[in-house]
């Protein structure tokens, strides 16, 4: 393999990893108990993802990927437009409105999501 190719098959690599959301963009000193309606919901990859709106601000919360969701869990019915939850998340330094949930509590029940 030429130089030319390792450089290429490196740079492929990186790309993804380099899009994907890092713990590092969150205050992870200041956790977070957010309570709220949930507006819009994304059970997808690369993250899952609620609109949840709170007294006073809507915040855009990072879940944990479908599969763990599911795996622990936390089925798509459980954060369904219109329902009521309760995240633990911490806030992203750079985006004001996002937060990335450590924990959620639906239907009674708590899900690790981390």
């Amino acid at each position: 393999m030429t130089a030319k190719w390792i450089a290429a098959a490196a740079l492929a690599l990186a790309i993804p990893a380099h899009a994907h959301h890092g713990w590092s963009e969150y205050d992870q000193n200041q956790p977070l108990t957010l309570t709220g309606r949930i507006v819009e919901t994304g059970y997808e990859h690369p993250h899952g993802h609620v609109k949840l709106e709170t007294p006073g601000k809507t915040w855009l919360v990072v879940l944990a990927p479908p599969s763990r969701m599911q795996n622990r869990g936390l089925a798509p019915e459980a954060i369904a437009k219109g329902r009521t939850v309760t995240v633990v998340a911490y806030a992203n330094k750079g985006k004001p409105e996002e937060a990335r949930a450590e924990r959620i509590t639906a239907g009674g029940k708590t899900v690790e999501l981390r």
